[in-house]
């Protein structure tokens, strides 16, 4: 997920190191010319028994020269300036170097310099030169808009202006994304044991599906049927979709393959009425929950979100989840936002999360809903659904790997 966030990690945050670096090794020459000029620039210099008054338009000379060969072509001071070349007496008086303090053998005063940063400062500047990549990262991954701002306003707040260690900055960049997202994503509640650990054991659990066309939905609810019969426990299935051509032969067709009872209506019947007789059947023969199916529909379509809100009214869901797809991408937004406006969803189902290489969809519908990602949809078998593990989302981003 998010294929190309790690390398672009890496070498943000390289290039942010070394912009500070030269920030903090150009202040530091500029603090050793300055310590230069106060040590050559007294009335007079007392070396044994010699006196003289300086040179000051050599100082100066000297001074430019440094600032020019030392900032920009990186030479040593001691090349600079000469070190065996005499300022007065030749026998005993001193050498600029020995004034000032000759580096280190073999080593330039460039590299003496860098060798003792051993932190940086992220400039606001630097940070947003490269937030502009990121912005750019984060959209094409399907990480809506105001998802991507939210992440870059948080990063910006951890890390500009922070000291940090320069082998720690990359470290620190990682762990405060890994921070935010685990902020944005909601810890999933496991439905089966909602479902095992209902307060009134004489009534089913209801769960209430809903979505637009073609996301798998009715596909999903098996799945979910499924694990309730695996963790030994019992449940009726609800034809709610009356509308769509085939949709109750497909539902009956997996109740037969998984041994599982199905309620159905003729076509064009009334889908909550469906979800009703369901009910009703779960608790005579003390079934554990009822998995209501309804149509798919535009989140656009006025009179079709007035039918759902119809369902979820008379059927009282204990859970109402909305079932789409891991490539819808922004869309999803809308889609999630009107299903929530119109029957307060509780968690929500991604499908097609295997052959989604992106991963932000989840990022977004979290961050919009502040809902639960339940599950995520691998493939078109009963047993391709796993429950969503947002420490395992974040691994898969490759934020923990070197």
């Amino acid at each position: 997920m998010f294929g190309k966030l790690k390398n672009k990690l890496k070498n943000w945050t390289k290039s942010l190191t070394k912009k500070a670096e030269e920030s903090e090794e150009k202040k530091e020459v500029v603090e050793k010319l300055e310590q230069i000029k106060e040590i050559a620039t007294p009335k007079k210099f007392n070396v044994g028994t010699q006196s003289f008054e300086p040179d000051l338009e050599k100082i100066k000379d000297i001074e430019k020269e440094l600032k020019e060969k030392v900032i920009e072509e990186k030479k040593t001071v001691t090349e600079v300036i000469e070190p065996e070349k005499k300022l007065e007496n030749k026998e005993e008086s001193k050498t600029v170097t020995e004034i000032i303090g000759k580096p280190k053998e073999k080593k330039s005063f460039f590299g003496s310099l860098k060798s003792k940063i051993r932190k940086v400062k992220i400039s606001e500047k630097d940070f947003d030169v490269y937030a502009d990549e990121l912005d750019l990262l984060l959209l094409e991954n399907n990480v809506a808009l105001e998802v991507t701002e939210k992440i870059i306003k948080r990063l910006k707040e951890e890390i500009v202006g922070k000291e940090l260690l320069k082998k720690e900055v990359e470290g620190e960049i990682k762990d405060a994304f890994k921070e935010i997202i685990d902020e944005i994503l909601v810890e999933p509640f496991n439905l089966i044991e909602k479902i095992k650990n209902r307060e009134d054991k004489s009534e089913p659990y209801i769960v209430l599906f809903c979505g637009i066309n073609g996301t798998g939905k009715t596909t999903t609810i098996a799945k979910i049927a499924r694990q309730i019969k695996e963790n030994k426990l019992s449940c009726v299935l609800a034809a709610g979709d009356t509308f769509r051509a085939a949709s109750i032969e497909q539902i009956k067709k997996h109740g037969e393959k998984l041994g599982i009872n199905v309620v159905a209506h003729e076509y064009n019947s009334d889908p909550a009425s469906v979800g009703f007789d369901a009910i009703k059947y779960a608790k005579k023969n003390k079934i554990d929950a009822v998995l209501i199916d309804t149509a798919g529909r535009m989140y656009t379509e006025k009179n079709l979100m007035n039918q759902i809100e119809k369902i979820a009214k008379v059927t009282k869901p204990n859970t109402k989840i909305f079932v789409g797809e891991s490539l819808t991408g922004n869309d999803i937004i809308e889609q999630v936002k009107s299903f929530d406006w119109a029957i307060k969803i509780d968690g929500i189902i991604l499908s097609k999360a295997d052959i989604d290489e992106k991963g932000g969809t989840a990022l977004s519908v979290g961050y919009v809903t502040k809902k639960p990602i339940l599950y995520l949809g691998t493939g078109q078998e009963y047993d391709k659904i796993e429950p969503f593990d947002k420490k395992k989302f974040i691994e898969k981003l490759g934020l923990d790997e070197e």
